[in-house]
């Protein structure tokens, strides 16, 4: 899991010894404050959800000018401030991340986390990357491990008091299902930097120690992602809004263990794929997501898994 903890106690915790907090993140890599070049597009996808690779070129599209705008620094991750399509003004704003970045440490498989008190703060971050406020939160509204890996906070600010206050916007959730081929970044508010390149495929299962999340999304090589990206919003680079959440890699080639997690098929076939780094799509929370923002878990179409 991309997240800044030393291997070792990382390890202890996955593997069932006491959840403690995150310790610092490593230096920072050299040029971490410079966004890093496109990636070359790639073929558009399959309409399934089975690890596929990507080989074909793909007619060029416009992009937009992806930024820190609206992203956040986490003691230990990264994050953003998002709202859904239907989300107004006056709403209380919600910050994405990891379930794996939560300060009360990871949820189990099949835990889940729903409306807990937190007064968890934020680092707001402008386009530049420049920290312009500190937001607090008011509880976990929702946080899992299980089928994805994703945390909702819920802040003490509406969009609209964000927007006045330090002139940031919200990301928006896209509540459609990514493509194969999209040109994304991946933006990190703990690093303020910048990662670029395509979605290379669909994990139908990732699985990772005793964690297993579906239909992930897998980067091409050059969203080489590290320790404290966990949690970033994966930006799609035409549309500007935010389909998946960063969260692992696979560092050492090992297969489906912690911090190597690796792709099962449909058939149950297993494949490794050192170096390569995942998130979890985000167009299944936005069913979810009610009137205020509420989560709302027995909505239609919500597949999120319940407590």
């Amino acid at each position: 899991m991309n997240k800044p903890l030393v291997g070792a106690l990382l390890s202890l915790v996955l593997t069932g010894a006491a959840v403690t907090p995150a310790l610092a993140a490593p230096t920072a890599p050299t040029g971490s404050t410079a966004p890093t070049a496109s990636a070359p597009s790639a073929a558009p996808a399959a309409s399934d959800a089975t690890a596929t690779t990507g080989t074909a070129a793909a007619t060029p599209a416009t992009t937009t000018a992806v930024n820190f705008a609206g992203t956040v620094a986490l003691s230990n991750c990264s994050g953003s401030v998002v709202r859904a399509p239907g989300s107004q003004p006056d709403d209380l704003a919600l910050v994405l991340s990891n379930g794996h970045c939560l300060e009360t440490g990871f949820p189990g498989p099949g835990e889940v986390v729903k409306d807990q008190r937190s007064s968890r703060s934020f680092s707001l971050l402008n386009s530049a990357g420049s920290k312009v406020a500190t937001l607090r939160a008011s509880k976990i509204s929702y946080a899992t491990m299980t089928d994805t890996d994703i945390s909702i906070y819920q802040l003490t600010k509406t969009y609209a008091q964000i927007q006045s206050q330090y002139g940031i916007s919200p990301l928006t959730l896209n509540d459609v299902r990514p493509t194969q081929g999209s040109a994304i970044s991946v933006v990190s508010g703990y690093w303020k930097r910048i990662y670029n390149c395509n979605i290379d495929g669909f994990a139908y299962l990732l699985k990772e120690g005793d964690w297993t999340w579906k239909d992930s999304v897998r980067y091409t090589s050059s969203c080489n992602t590290i320790g404290g990206t966990s949690g970033s919003p994966v930006v799609d680079a035409v549309t500007g809004k935010v389909v998946a959440v960063n969260n692992t890699g696979n560092e050492d080639g090992a297969r489906c263990t912690v911090n190597n997690p690796c792709e099962v098929d449909q058939n149950g076939t297993v494949t490794v794929r050192q170096g390569i780094n995942y998130a979890q799509q985000t167009y299944i929370i936005v069913p979810c997501i009610g009137p205020k923002n509420v989560i709302d878990l027995n909505r239609p179409g919500c597949t999120l898994p319940k407590p």
